[in-house]
């Protein structure tokens, strides 16, 4: 990502250390890495979110194709997408039959 040395992070912790002084900084330093750490949780789940909504994309196109072959002589992928979604939908109304 960057291309940072042990001497550019050795200038700049001198530099902290004059600028901030050694009270404030391990305070700098905490609430720099609580950024850093939000901005990571943010970019990863953003990462998922998007690889989630491409697989679903993905799944709702092999349907298509597998309904256009009228769901006959289709592909071992598009059966394995059209099992995957049937097995989604019976889990999301799993809650809501009646009890027998």
């Amino acid at each position: 990502m960057f291309d940072i040395g042990f001497w550019e992070l050795l200038v700049i912790g001198v530099l902290a250390l004059l600028v901030l002084g050694p009270e404030r900084l391990p305070g700098a330093i905490r609430s720099t890495m609580n950024t850093v750490r939000g901005v990571r949780n943010a970019a990863s789940g953003f990462k998922q979110e998007v690889e989630h909504q491409l697989r679903v994309h993905e799944l709702h196109e092999n349907l298509k194709k597998a309904e256009e072959q009228g769901l006959k002589d289709i592909s071992p992928d598009l059966k394995k997408s059209v099992d995957e979604l049937k097995d989604a939908a019976e889990s999301v109304q799993e809650p809501y039959k009646k009890k027998q």
